[in-house]
């Protein structure tokens, strides 16, 4: 049966705080989810999505487990309601960085969960492997530490070019399209992505909120090469959960296999039927990373 996405009364709080980058200030929204009165008796799992995605991704997963954590969903830079920066080079893992430990300093906790989903993870690596890191327990969703250039060319190639569309229905048939590897997903799901993905212009067209700079910066940042983070994993010391989509085209098997024979305490769960990336919106996901984070 298909799952329903439901907002349950007062499940999430909206909240900003203010990044800082070259080019002065910049709002950044998050979703706090749970009930604010527990906070204090709870651990807090930081939710970070991927490169074109934003905080409404984890919805549904924030919905089965703000119960037992206090959970924090931030829109990066660029992305859902926080700002859009008035220049492309602010778009890099630098300022993407600087802004999760501010959020981190701004929630007033000393440690934290980490699930990050493609993007997401590779800031939760990188935080993850500098000294002193807040980052407890980590979950990183179909990212590696190696990724081919071909896997990056494949983005490169949609992401900030799309014109606007007349409806939403428009907007879900492109996600539908360019997020084909995404699993699971329910057509009331891919509803919910256009709806959370997109705003309307003043003329009544939908347009994605993603900023264009984004697409920008990210063709600038593509080399020759694959990338290549190999000496930060081995520098992670926490416990690690790496998701896997079987048919993933970014986290190949041959990586996923290899992250369990050097750096930190690796588990490795494959997703079936499912490519870049497992969406957490089925409640088998979600139980994968209870379990482990409740074991770990």
């Amino acid at each position: 049966m298909p799952h329903r996405i439901k907002r349950p009364s007062k499940a999430y709080s909206r909240h900003y705080h203010l990044g800082l980058g070259f080019h002065g200030f910049h709002r950044l929204n998050y979703l706090e989810w749970g009930d604010a009165e527990q906070f204090k008796h709870q651990e807090t799992l930081l939710c970070v999505h991927g490169l074109t995605r934003n905080a409404r991704d984890f919805d549904y997963f924030a919905s089965k487990l703000c119960d037992r954590y206090r959970i924090v969903c931030p829109d990066v830079v660029g992305r859902g309601e926080s700002d859009h920066l008035t220049s492309s080079e602010g778009y890099n893992y630098l300022q993407y960085n600087a802004d999760m430990n501010s959020l981190i300093a701004r929630l007033g906790v000393t440690e934290v969960n980490w699930v990050g989903t493609s993007m997401g993870g590779i800031i939760g690596m990188v935080l993850a492997s500098v000294s002193q890191s807040p980052i407890r327990r980590l979950v990183v969703n179909d990212i590696g530490p190696e990724v081919s250039r071909d896997a990056l060319m494949s983005i490169a190639e949609y992401i900030g070019r799309s014109d606007e569309f007349e409806t939403l229905k428009d907007v879900e048939e492109y996600q539908r399209k360019i997020y084909a590897e995404f699993g699971p997903m329910s057509d009331e799901d891919w509803a919910h992505m256009a709806k959370y993905s997109s705003c309307r212009t003043n003329h009544g067209t939908f347009k994605m909120k993603t900023d264009s700079r984004v697409g920008d910066a990210f063709r600038d940042s593509i080399s020759y090469f694959n990338v290549d983070m190999w000496d930060i994993w081995e520098k992670i010391s926490c416990p690690v959960l790496v998701l896997r989509g079987a048919e993933s085209s970014f986290l190949s098997s041959e990586t996923a296999q290899k992250m369990l024979t050097c750096g930190p305490e690796t588990t490795l769960v494959e997703i079936e039927n499912t490519g870049h990336t497992p969406t957490l919106r089925n409640d088998e996901q979600v139980a994968v990373i209870a379990d482990w984070l409740e074991n770990n």
